[in-house]
């Protein structure tokens, strides 16, 4: 367990921007960066989609859980996949290691950037019939819930974010 909350871990939708506004931060922060979807495909040694279709989204969710615990960071910008709220233990642990920062984007934003889902690698816990739409509605009140700071970041430009994002986490003494 970190001694410190020294890292800052980005949760929300698929597209909502945690992997690229990440790397931003890290470099403005001096802070490294870690994906967690790409952590999960380098233990596994498969692709999100390939796990998905192997174990199921239940199978799926305990791989991330165990993979996301035993995460040991310091001065990091953290991109778990965006079912880590899924997870207790995962959000849990993400929790005492950092500040939960939750990347709010509107559902209309989101279909303009993402396109289809299918192809992503997204755990789709009702099945692969859900739509953005209920996969949005499914996952906003866990994102909510979890979240210490939101930032809703429609509209804005990544560097924009990003110094907005560094702003509020300085006058919270996160960083």
């Amino acid at each position: 367990m970190a001694e410190k909350k020294d890292n800052i871990i980005l949760i929300g939708m698929p597209g909502a921007g945690k992997s690229t506004l990440g790397i931003v931060i890290a470099k403005m922060l001096g802070y490294d960066f870690v994906d967690g979807d790409i952590l999960i495909q380098q233990q596994s040694d498969k692709t999100l989609q390939k796990i998905i279709d192997a174990v199921g989204p239940e199978g799926f969710i305990a791989v991330e859980n165990e993979v996301l615990c035993n995460l040991d960071a310091h001065k990091t910008v953290i991109s778990p996949g965006g079912s880590c709220v899924y997870s207790d233990e995962a959000m849990l642990h993400l929790a005492e290691i950092g500040t939960i920062v939750f990347l709010k984007v509107s559902l209309e934003e989101l279909t303009e950037r993402l396109g289809g889902l299918h192809e992503r690698g997204v755990v789709m816990k009702n099945g692969m019939g859900m739509s953005l739409a209920d996969l949005y509605e499914e996952r906003q009140p866990l994102y909510e819930m979890y979240a210490e700071v939101t930032l809703d970041i429609d509209g804005m430009s990544v560097r924009d974010a990003a110094n907005k994002l560094i702003d509020i986490l300085s006058m919270r003494e996160a960083l």
